[in-house]
């Protein structure tokens, strides 16, 4: 299954994400889920935010190897789920051809409908980045027990 996060620059949020997604995979012996990000309006190639290589560094999440890449219709194509951070994130996947396999990630996580976006630490402190992070490690987590529950044989049981 193919997990794909997606924010706006790909160097912050949707990169945690993926990061996160890569070290929950790996901690539940879900090797076939493989989680990759992009962003609307990345520039392809740059590296994951100061703030958030700070933040990976403290959490043992490795994002030096992380470089955003465009959001463009061959990755949505080639993704099974599609988890967004914000509105707007949703409305351009849908554009590219994601319709139905598109969500908010905090909306999929908790199986709600509220419309919440994660927030965006870009531009703030190490704290902002913290706290972005600490939703995201939850909200990641909740997104790794739906998987678990939906998959083919679970009774829906954890």
């Amino acid at each position: 299954m193919r997990v794909l996060f997606v924010c706006t620059g790909n160097t912050c949020r949707s990169a945690l994400a993926e990061a996160i997604a890569v070290r929950e995979a790996g901690a539940r012996g879900m090797h076939d889920v493989q989680p990759s990000s992009a962003g609307t309006s990345a520039w392809d190639g740059a590296p994951a935010s100061d703030g958030a290589l700070l933040v990976g560094i403290e959490r043992r999440l490795d994002l030096n190897a992380h470089r955003s890449r465009q959001l463009n219709r061959e990755i949505v194509d080639e993704s099974d789920l599609i988890l967004a951070m914000g509105p707007h994130h949703v409305e351009r996947v849908e554009a590219l051809g994601g319709a139905g396999k598109t969500h908010l990630v905090a909306d999929y996580a908790e199986r709600s409908d509220e419309g919440r976006a994660i927030v965006d630490p870009f531009g703030g402190g190490l704290e902002d980045y913290r706290s972005t992070t600490d939703e995201l490690e939850r909200i990641v987590g909740l997104v790794f027990d739906r998987i678990a529950s939906e998959r083919p044989g679970n009774s829906g049981a954890l």
